[in-house]
């Protein structure tokens, strides 16, 4: 019985070790990028999936034989799906907004794929959470150039600081139908203390354009600064 004890807490003690390095292998990457949601954080998410992943499956085991004849019922699915609910949150608070690019979405991923592994873990599918990092760093470190590529040649992302005057959305647009530049989307921010109008584009330039033409855009009598974020 204690060597029972003693191997089932030793599988309990590495899972949870599994845990920890799997997911903070993910959250180094973040952490190398600089992002808030780094090491230390993929870490925690991954170890607490798989911690709860344990304590489902305890349930599981300890009160499943005992309630199978009454009207409670133990469902070890209940605490993963709390997990996946629960995770969204926090990942929510990963993604930020600035004008209108949106950054986080790739670290909001991450944890998620985070607890992911974790609950992996915590149900002794070990291949399979060490197929995911895998993956997931694939996808993170080769696809990263691949897809700042598509990007720089599909859209560009321009901010563009006006004097705060009626018709200058306009003005703009009549300016990048003449360079042959599509509007993809657009936000508007007040800065009343400078009272200007800032404008954040996002656009598809044609493809034959090699340069944009930032020079020609500030000459505008009403465009105060143009630079891309």
């Amino acid at each position: 019985m204690n060597e029972f004890a003693f191997n089932y807490e030793f599988t309990l003690f590495f899972r949870l070790l599994f845990a920890a390095i799997i997911g903070g292998i993910i959250g180094f990457e973040r952490e190398y990028h600089g992002r808030e949601a780094g090491l230390r954080t993929h870490s925690l998410v991954c170890v607490g999936a798989c911690l709860m992943m344990v304590i489902s499956e305890s349930f599981a085991v300890k009160y499943g034989a005992e309630l199978s004849s009454g009207i409670l019922r133990v469902d070890p699915s209940r605490v993963a799906a709390q997990i996946v609910t629960g995770i969204g949150f926090l990942g929510a608070g990963a993604i930020i907004k600035e004008g209108a690019s949106v950054r986080g979405l790739t670290t909001a991923a991450g944890l998620w794929v985070a607890a992911g592994l974790g609950m992996a873990v915590g149900s002794g599918l070990y291949f399979a959470a060490a197929a995911t990092a895998v993956l997931s760093l694939i996808v993170l470190l080769l696809l990263r150039k691949v897809d700042s590529r598509i990007r720089k040649k599909t859209f560009r992302f321009l901010v563009v600081r006006c004097s705060s005057e009626s018709g200058n959305y306009e003005k703009l647009a009549q300016f990048f139908i003449k360079n042959a530049i599509e509007i993809v989307d657009f936000s508007l921010e007040k800065d009343w203390a400078n009272q200007e109008d800032v404008y954040y584009f996002t656009v598809r330039p044609s493809g034959s354009m090699r340069v944009f033409p930032v020079d020609s855009m500030g000459e505008l009598e009403f465009v105060k600064k143009v630079f891309f974020p």
